[in-house]
């Protein structure tokens, strides 16, 4: 039984990498998540908008939200992460404080996330399949969405036996000391870095990193380094076919408006869901 508990109990310190990364957010970061957050979105304009950003970490969702003019709800697992994001918003938005609640929470509560009320957009990148419930939570967070709200959501794709070897190396870095974690992040990063350069070469690329790093940077603001740390530990892990994603929410009244995926390769599936305006709320 205790071998239970401890097995459930293991989790990677999201909060305390998102705490560091978050001492390099900047107006340039600040911008790239802005047309990131669009982008995904498919909306230029979220005044009037209720936005629930759920697992918050940094808080550079939230803040991009707020400078868009929604009314967001903010919450994570990690107390580290909560109060990361209210010292972001207190320092770009700082007349937003008193108005935009952050919390500690679980999307696993259902009580707690029916006290939250519904959104017309709830925001979960690279969340749910971190909550060790994936498929539960990914049910609870679909009726937060209000009728004709949208939804969201980035998942990690199933790569089958590779997703197996991925959740090994991850339980192994979680149960690991100082030292093979810091083993495992630099084998790790040597391996995609080497492997990206022998690509470059095979098309007759430039093979230095630079410009993949400066396009990494680019996308959503996020930083190279506390992405790896953030791939290599984090734990619990599940995964996702594009398919069964899409059945699961059709199931549930939702429409997919856009997808983007990852090509079949390790890292996450983008999902834009729209729910329909005239079903009631689904209970399994």
């Amino acid at each position: 039984m205790n071998e239970e508990i401890n097995e459930r109990d293991l989790r990677f310190s999201f909060g305390s990498n998102w705490d560091k990364f978050s001492n390099k957010i900047d107006e340039e970061r600040i911008k790239s998540s802005e047309n990131s957050l669009k982008l995904l979105l498919k909306e230029n304009n979220l005044r009037n908008k209720r936005f629930l950003d759920l697992g918050c970490g940094s808080g550079l969702s939230s803040l991009v939200a707020l400078n868009l003019g929604a009314e967001v709800v903010a919450f994570d697992f990690d107390e580290k992460s909560v109060e990361t994001t209210k010292k972001i918003i207190a320092k770009y938005q700082p007349s937003k404080v008193d108005t935009t609640p952050v919390h500690q929470g679980s999307v696993l509560d259902e009580q707690y996330m029916n006290s939250l009320g519904i959104f017309d957009i709830v925001y979960a990148w690279g969340v749910l399949h971190h909550t060790g419930d994936m498929w539960q939570a990914i049910r609870i967070a679909s009726e937060a969405v209000a009728p004709g709200g949208r939804f969201a959501l980035a998942i990690y794709n199933d790569q089958g036996g590779s997703s197996v070897r991925w959740r090994a190396i991850k339980k192994a870095y979680i149960k690991g000391s100082r030292l093979r974690k810091s083993f495992l992040v630099g084998l790790i990063g040597f391996f995609f870095e080497v492997r990206a350069f022998l690509v470059r070469v095979i098309k007759f690329q430039n093979p230095m990193p630079i410009s993949d790093w400066t396009e990494r940077k680019a996308n959503r603001g996020m930083s190279i380094f506390h992405d790896l740390i953030d791939w290599v530990g984090g734990y619990p892990f599940e995964v996702a076919k594009p398919e069964e994603l899409l059945e699961f929410l059709v199931e549930r009244g939702f429409v997919l408006h856009h997808l983007k995926t990852c090509g079949g390769g390790h890292g996450c599936n983008e999902y834009l869901f729209i729910r329909s305006s005239n079903l009631k709320r689904c209970q399994d």
